[in-house]
């Protein structure tokens, strides 16, 4: 295994490599700090040998994914481009599927367009500023929704299908925020330029050769041409549209150009009018750069992004296939709780409590059932069983995992009661809301795997 990471790559990747292993293997995220003994669980109940050899195949695999050692050079450019977007949180997912693709069970185009599906969920929800937290928990599951006799399909069924805090951004949705993201700041900038310029291009244009333009110059103390070109709120132009997609292009000549008025960058030797470059396509033709051709402009790129960056677009007969199905179940609310009744003493440390908990993060939700309330994300993380004389939460989670400072938490393993997990709590005052809500987000943060993400 040295040899195929190389002496200096083994000793900065293989610890990456098995957690990403485990992960896969077990369904479970390892602490990034307690991957050997993650690995020594694992290893507990197999033979030696044949662990080894497993082993040694997938680092294999994961040589060709996150550390440019892929033959096929289809393969190898979508897995740079997702080194370069930084998506190590799918490696788990991705080894599995490379491990098919050995096997003769997915071919190269399958694959190829299974890896650029991924680039595109996990791009189009940066853009569109979705949390990160819960990308650990989708790709280290995401192997389970597999059809193996429809592994193409059954992922794009499972993107498309997704819940919307783990949402799949439809094209409406990032058409709109890819125009007015700072995407100058963005984390990946020289990778959506590179995309940009050679989507579909044999000739490739060297990139990194080039810098990036501000049509609409950076220089708070816009020229007196420039501030007449965008009117007199030009401060509020350049302050909404400076560094965003519509006016942000390619140039080798960004010494040349500096604050110049736009005819002059367009007319002038190595200008607009000369430049080969796509980004550029269309700005020689312009008589002045303002607001409306900045938009202009932000939404014809924004259309050519939602191409290079496509999302799934399975039809409604072929979803409903993989949607699970479900009885229809009963329906409770708030007043099938006798003891958060208006008049109750609970009702109001309730409602406190349930404001808290529902803020937690976009993606909570509440549901009345027969016994409880429950708090969910990917499913419940706090339940709360409403009593006389306080709430009885149940935290979903291990006790040993919990930090409690303050020892309020009970450890209720194996002992039958409403709700889930392992960890009991009483509340019984509104002082002590505070801290239970630190509780509370530990069991949520542990759903939506520990927030530990690279991407």
């Amino acid at each position: 295994m040295e040899v195929a990471f190389g002496q200096e790559a083994y000793g900065a990747h293989f610890d990456s490599f098995m957690r990403h292993y485990l992960t896969f293997k077990t369904g479970e995220i390892p602490n990034v700090r307690k991957v050997y003994e993650a690995f020594k669980a694992h290893a507990r109940s197999l033979e030696v040998n044949a662990l080894v050899a497993d082993i040694h195949v997938f680092a294999d695999h994961y040589c060709a994914i996150a550390l440019g050692a892929e033959s096929d050079n289809y393969l190898a450019v979508a897995f740079r481009d997702l080194r370069e977007l930084k998506v190590d949180v799918a490696y788990p997912f991705l080894l599995e599927l490379y491990h098919y693709y050995t096997e003769c069970l997915l071919s190269t185009e399958e694959f190829e367009r299974i890896v650029r599906l991924v680039e595109s969920y996990v791009f189009r929800r940066a853009v569109c500023s979705i949390p990160t937290n819960s990308l650990n928990k989708t790709f280290a599951t995401i192997g389970r929704m597999i059809k193996k006799d429809r592994y193409l399909e059954s992922i794009q069924a499972h993107f498309q299908l997704l819940p919307s805090y783990r949402r799949f951004p439809d094209d409406d949705e990032f058409r709109r925020e890819v125009k007015v993201r700072d995407l100058y700041n963005f984390r990946s900038r020289s990778y959506w330029l590179r995309k940009l310029e050679n989507h579909n291009r044999k000739e490739r244009v060297p990139v990194d050769e080039y810098t990036i333009e501000h049509i609409l110059p950076q220089n708070p103390n816009l020229s007196q041409p420039w501030q007449d070109a965008l009117g007199p709120e030009w401060k509020r132009v350049q302050k909404t549209w400076l560094h965003t997609l519509g006016n942000l292009t390619l140039t080798g000549y960004n010494a040349e150009y500096k604050d110049r008025p736009f005819v002059e960058k367009r007319d002038m030797q190595g200008g607009f009018k000369e430049s080969p470059l796509r980004v550029n396509e269309g700005l020689g033709a312009l008589d002045a750069w303002n607001e409306e051709t900045i938009q202009t402009r932000a939404g014809r790129l924004a259309q050519k992004a939602a191409g290079i960056w496509s999302a799934p677009s399975l039809s409604a007969e072929v979803l409903d296939s993989y949607r699970p199905k479900t009885e229809k179940a009963e329906v409770y609310s708030i007043d099938d709780h006798p003891h958060l009744a208006i008049e109750s003493p609970m009702r109001l440390l309730f409602e406190r409590l349930r404001k808290d908990l529902l803020s937690l993060d976009p993606c909570v939700s509440e549901e009345f059932l027969k016994l409880y309330i429950a708090y969910k994300a990917e499913t419940n993380f706090v339940d709360v069983v409403p009593q006389a004389k306080r709430l009885r939460l149940s935290f979903n989670m291990e006790f040993h995992e919990l930090h409690d400072p303050r020892g309020l938490g009970k450890d209720v393993t194996n002992i039958g009661r409403w709700g889930n997990g392992n960890v009991e709590v009483g509340l019984d005052s509104p002082d002590d809301i505070p801290y239970i809500m630190g509780l509370a987000r530990q069991a949520f943060e542990k759903q939506m795997g520990n927030g530990e993400v690279n991407a």
